[in-house]
């Protein structure tokens, strides 16, 4: 239940600023809003018992991950963050996948659905914005 709760926590973080980077460097309204679509059909998960379990079950005191290491403080730019959170994004939704397997099976496909449409998105700001690539490499 912990592993559910970090890595929904851990996409959520990544959908918000993957948003806030198409809202407030791009201006990129549809992209925004797709991401945007993205987060609350994650929020839609949060309505039964196992997801309340899974907060309850959190344990952020003691935390082995809790603690910042070399490489979340290394950023070079806006658009390595936004790759950065991308594949934070994809990782964290293919963990939820795997484990709603287990135990909520019914609500595998809704988290599925999202880190497909969240590939996407990925190639079309790479599409978009030719640096990403630049950004990409670097990392």
């Amino acid at each position: 239940m912990r592993t559910i709760d970090v890595n929904f926590n851990r996409s959520k973080e990544g959908l918000r600023v993957i948003e806030d980077i198409f809202r407030f460097t791009f201006d990129d309204d549809i992209l925004r809003r797709k991401i945007r679509k993205v987060r609350h059909a994650l929020d839609a998960l949060t309505k039964g018992k196992a997801i309340k379990e899974a907060i309850l079950s959190r344990d952020s005191i003691n935390d082995l991950g809790k603690h910042i290491d070399s490489l979340e403080i290394k950023r070079t730019s806006v658009l390595n963050t936004l790759y950065i959170n991308f594949q934070r994004v994809k990782e964290s939704l293919r963990v939820l996948e795997e484990f709603f397997k287990l135990i909520i099976p019914k609500k595998v496909a809704i988290i599925k659905k999202q880190r497909y449409i969240i590939y996407v998105l990925e190639q079309k700001a790479l599409k978009k914005w030719s640096p990403l690539y630049n950004a990409r490499c670097r990392r």
